[in-house]
Parts: C-alpha cells; structure tokens; sequence
C-alpha cells in the first residue's frame, strides 16, 4: 500500500518494522502537497525544511530506541495553535504577519511525542464559520467535489487528512468546527471534554467553548492522538486536573449492552431525509452489534443556536478586544491618532463575518441588553446542560447525524449568516454542555459523505472511542478516499 494511503496507526507499525523512514514518509507527503495542494487550498504554510529536519530526528531517535508515541508520524496543525518560529495567522489578515514565540501545548506535547509537522492548515478566519469561506487566504475546496465547502473552521485540517495529504491533523471546536468538517469529507473527528486538553497557546474565539481536538481517519488513530493531547496544563485555567486514561488499552472491548440515545428532536424539518437516513442505518449496525436503543428528550436543544449566538459573539468580542493596531498584528498605515490606529487597524484587519459577531457581541454586553440577552443565554445554556444530564442517567452515549446535510456549494450559504449557522445545529449543544463528541463516516449522499454523531457524558471519550472504532470494523466507510486524491 501506498505511504500516503496509510492510517496513522498503520504508519506507526511501518515505521516500527522498518519498512520506509520518517524522511521517507514526510518526503512523500510533502511532494504530495506540492502537486495537490493548489486544488484545494488546505495549507496556510508548508514547512518543508522543518518537517524533513524533525523526520530526520525522529529517525534517529528511533535508531536509538528512543521511539515516542508518535514518533517520526507528520501532522498538521491547525493555524489557530501558536507554533514557534512559524507564521500563526488564525486565518486573519490581521494576523498575517505574525510570528509566535512560543508553542501552543498541544503543539510542544505532539512535538515532544515525535510528530513531525507538515505545516499549518487554513482555517475560517479567528475560527469563525461553517465552510472555511471567511479565511483572508481564500476557501478550502472539498476533496470530494471541489465545487463544494469542506466545512469549518476547521475545514483545512479536514481537507488535508481527507485528500491524503497528511494522516492527521489537528483542529479546534467551539461550536462543532472539528465534526462538522469531519462529516463533510468523511473523516473522523473528535471534540474531547472541556478542559480535557489544554487551550494555553491556542488564540481564543469564545473561551468557554473552545477546544482542542483531532482530525484523522480512524477513531483507533484518534485514540492516538488524544493520549498525547490531553492532560492537566497548569497554565490553563480551564485545565482539568484528571489522570489521562490509555484511550487505545479498551478500544477494541465489544459494544455489546451500551445503550445508545435516540433524540426525538433530531427528525426535525431541518434534517435532508437521506442524510437522517444514513445515520439511522449507522445506529441499527450498531443495534446489530449488540447496542440497544433508547429515545431521549432534550427538550431545549432547538435553542442551542440563539444560545450560542449570543454567547459566543459575547466572548469573542472580548477576546478580540487585543487585536489593536499597537502591540502585534496588522497596524493602520499614517494614522492620525490613536482612536484612528484602532479604527482602521481593526476595519482592514478583521473580515465581514468576525466583525459581525464582534459587533453583536459588543451589543449583548452593553449596559442596555446585557441582562436580557446575555444573562438569559447562559440560564438557557444550563437547561441544555440539564437536559444532557437527565439523558445520560438513561443511556451511555447519544447518537444522531452530525449535520443536516451533505456538503454544499461555495458560495451557497456566505451571503446568509443564519442558513450558514443552521449547519452546526446538532454539534453546538455539546460545546454549550462541555461534553464530549465525535463523528465518524456513516455514509454517502449523491457521492458526498455524511456522518455519525456520538456525544457521551463528560469525559467519556474511552466509550465513544471504543463505539466509533468498533463500528468501523462492521464498516468501511472511513477508509473510502476522494478519486482524484487516490
């Protein structure tokens, strides 16, 4: 088999039998993001010297038998992760010229587990999008049909994982921008609980939503990735302090008596009939293996959008707040005073979308509206908690599609905002929860992939890995790949 068509976990054994190197491997990939890359648009910065310098390494470390998880294996990271003496730009005009310097933790605990990086991959800007249209460096074009959006934000990362370009990658998810792009290329990704692994170093959109996850091709390769990523960061406030557990010891244990959550509000008028239909055949495979099915109400779940429209705009107008003209980022040529070097650094750095939600974040927080909108979003934001929490005293995991549809047109959904945010309907409400999901490939509709969503109880990521895995041993769907990218 080809290198480049090759799973994580099935590039670790060839490295660890010796069939080809990390330089070979990441010789490999990186020619194949010369020739391929134009087409898609997947990749902010390839970075070949560094990457052939770390296979290089990573080589001899393993001739040394000193051989890290994911030694010599090359990844991507998405741009929105700080990555020293590398360009981070989230995306953003406003950052294009930034160099960061420091590494993100996920970034130095992948790097410290042997990973060689590829470069960093596009993303919407500021993580701000559901079809990786707003980047200030163009679109992401979907493997399976370049006319088509890969999802977002993290739809660079998806691309590249999908057209073979890299094993895996990694990506962040603040309302679904790892699983939704996951469903529309027909890879596997996975959102971890909050605060299961660290955010220090990765540029905040909303603070109490963001995370960071994995990209790949198998939920086994995911498994993977999340024992190097997780753990306690003491320079993350919102890092949990909990042993990480082997995700690979019980991947292969049976399914048999799991209990798996139907959602009665999932068959609703915005699910396309064919992709409900995919996930519906996904979860009787799973019946098949010995699960049983439970219907769960989660009454409040259809407020999950508003919700999160207006706390994630809250946070993010905050966030942003840094991004002035005056310590880093893009600054307005010949301004003529201080009140001008923020106005116009701020009107040519941000794009149409992350000024959007920084203006509707800026209007929920002010004195006026703050207790009717704000304040009313996080009381609703813990029904929706609360609604997760009663299912999950009756199953252990909950399973539905991961988006409505199957990827659509470019260009189709950017001139509306709210048909764009439709698309992370069924994803938002375990952000707003913290709980942890994931989507694996369940299917085709009119050739263009679809997936199965897994949410489980907080840090639940050992079952819902274990469930992906084993569905995919009844399954190949996740190892179908684009024509032209064979």
């Amino acid at each position: 088999m080809d290198m480049h068509r090759q799973t994580l976990t099935e590039l670790c054994a060839g490295l660890d039998k010796g069939d080809f190197t990390s330089v070979e491997l990441t010789q490999t990939l990186l020619d194949r993001v010369a020739a391929q890359d134009e087409k898609l648009n997947a990749f902010i910065t390839v970075t070949s010297t560094e990457a052939l310098a770390a296979a290089a390494s990573a080589d001899k470390a393993r001739a040394a038998g000193n051989i890290g998880a994911l030694n010599g294996l090359p990844i991507v990271h998405k741009d929105i992760f700080c990555t020293e003496g590398i360009k981070t730009t989230c995306g953003s005009k406003m950052l294009d010229n930034f160099i960061s310097p420091y590494n993100a933790t996920v970034v130095q605990k992948m790097a410290d587990a042997g990973a060689v990086i590829l470069g960093k991959s596009n993303m919407d800007e500021f993580a701000m999008g559901s079809s990786n249209e707003t980047s200030f460096f163009g679109p992401v074009r979907n493997p399976w049909n370049l006319e088509c959006s890969p999802g977002g934000s993290s739809g660079g990362s998806a691309a590249s994982v999908a057209a073979r370009l890299a094993p895996a990658a990694t990506g962040t998810d603040t309302g679904g921008s790892i699983r939704q792009p996951a469903a529309l290329t027909g890879t596997v990704g996975l959102k971890p609980t909050y605060g299961r692994v660290s955010r220090y170093g990765m540029i905040a959109f909303a603070s109490s939503l963001d995370q960071a996850g994995m990209i790949t091709r198998s939920a086994e390769d995911a498994a993977r990735m999340l024992g190097v990523m997780a753990g306690f960061d003491e320079r993350d406030s919102t890092s949990i302090d909990q042993a990480v557990p082997d995700y690979l010891a019980g991947i292969g244990e049976s399914i048999k008596g799991l209990r798996v959550g139907v959602v009665r509000q999932h068959s609703d008028e915005g699910l396309e009939e064919r992709t409900g239909a995919r996930a519906k055949d996904a979860i009787a495979v799973l019946e098949s293996m010995g699960a049983t099915t439970v219907e769960v109400d989660l009454p409040n779940i259809d407020l999950s959008v508003p919700t999160y429209y207006v706390v994630a705009p809250a946070e993010c107008s905050s966030n942003l707040s840094r991004f002035d003209g005056v310590r880093f980022g893009h600054r307005a040529e010949n301004a003529e005073d201080l009140l001008d070097l923020y106005c116009r650094s701020r009107g040519e750095g941000f794009g149409d979308e992350v000024k959007r939600r920084i203006m509707t974040g800026a209007y929920v927080l002010s004195a006026g509206y703050y207790d009717a909108y704000y304040i009313k979003a996080q009381q609703v934001r813990q029904l929706i908690a609360d609604d997760f929490k009663k299912a999950f005293a009756d199953v252990d995991l909950i399973a539905g599609p991961t988006a409505p549809s199957p990827a659509f047109k470019l260009g189709d959904k950017v001139d509306d905002p709210i048909q764009m945010y439709l698309n992370d309907i069924y994803t938002i409400g375990a952000n707003l929860a913290g709980l942890p999901a994931m989507s694996v490939p369940c299917g085709f509709v009119d050739d263009m992939p679809v997936g199965l969503h897994l949410v489980g109880p907080h840090f639940g990521e050992e079952m819902l890995l274990r469930c992906g895995h084993q569905y995919q041993q009844e399954t190949d769907w996740h190892i179908a790949c684009p024509e032209a990218f064979k």
